[in-house]
């Protein structure tokens, strides 16, 4: 296992240890590449701590790991309150304030935050910046229905700040990515002042017509885990505290 890889292993086990509990029976599962080591570890939990549990997916992937993993799968309107969600982040700035939707799964993610008791963020050392922007530089994932996505364009680039917000464009077919909702995304940079309170830039965003969810999570997050390159794993807390823990404390 590379060190990147081993680094999102120990994010997620630390995250899973000290956040899901036995007696948690409503389970939000989130996307991204950390994610399949937050399912491992809650499988390692064993039977029968699991017999009891329903998983929410955030999309096809968590769908597709909680099914493979033997695990209960349930949905959101079944389950509209949820105990804990634990998802992945394309970037987390220490306010806790995060990014998603590099995967396009940002609408299903906001609302599996929304409805958990406790929504808990995991990442590798990367992720852990001081401003949002630093190191994912594709900007700001935004969902909008199809009709208006280019009035939306047009809104961000001489409105709101972002010139150089973009469709984002599908790899291996023509034309652009669609979501599991049916709806188109823009990626929307935007420079550093914005992105020193990212609450702001993103109110006027959701504001705009055609606009379904924004991909900035502000003030949601209980604590985020990041696994380092030494081993240990960086904690932020939602009331500013930080935590490390060995290396020792994390082996699986």
């Amino acid at each position: 296992m590379d060190l990147i890889e081993e680094s999102k292993r120990l994010a997620a086990y630390t995250a899973v240890d000290q956040h899901v509990k036995p007696e948690h029976k409503i389970i939000g599962v989130g996307s991204g590449s950390t994610v399949p080591y937050v399912v491992d570890r809650i499988f390692q939990q064993g039977k029968e701590v699991n017999k009891g549990r329903v998983f929410i997916p955030t999309g096809f992937q968590s769908r597709q790991l909680i099914v493979s993993a033997g695990l209960s799968l349930g949905d959101v309107d079944e389950y509209p309150a949820i105990d804990i969600t634990i998802d992945g982040a394309d970037e987390v700035d220490h306010q806790l304030n995060c990014v998603k939707g590099g995967g396009a799964c940002h609408l299903r993610e906001k609302v599996l935050a929304e409805a958990a008791h406790t929504f808990v963020l995991v990442a590798d050392y990367r992720k852990n910046v001081q401003y949002l922007g630093t190191n994912f530089l594709s900007g700001v994932p935004i969902e909008v229905v199809p009709f208006a996505y280019a009035k939306v364009l047009n809104n961000l680039h001489h409105s709101l700040g972002s010139p150089k917000a973009t469709l984002r464009m599908a790899v291996k077919k023509a034309g652009p990515v669609v979501t599991d909702n049916g709806n188109f995304v823009i990626d929307a940079p935007f420079e550093r002042e914005h992105m020193i309170d990212p609450q702001i830039i993103m109110s006027k965003i959701k504001m705009l017509t055609g606009v379904v969810e924004v991909g900035l999570f502000c003030g949601m997050a209980k604590a985020a885990y990041f696994g380092n390159e030494d081993g240990t794993v960086t904690i932020r807390w939602d009331d500013g505290r930080i935590e490390q823990v060995a290396a020792t404390q994390n082996e699986a």
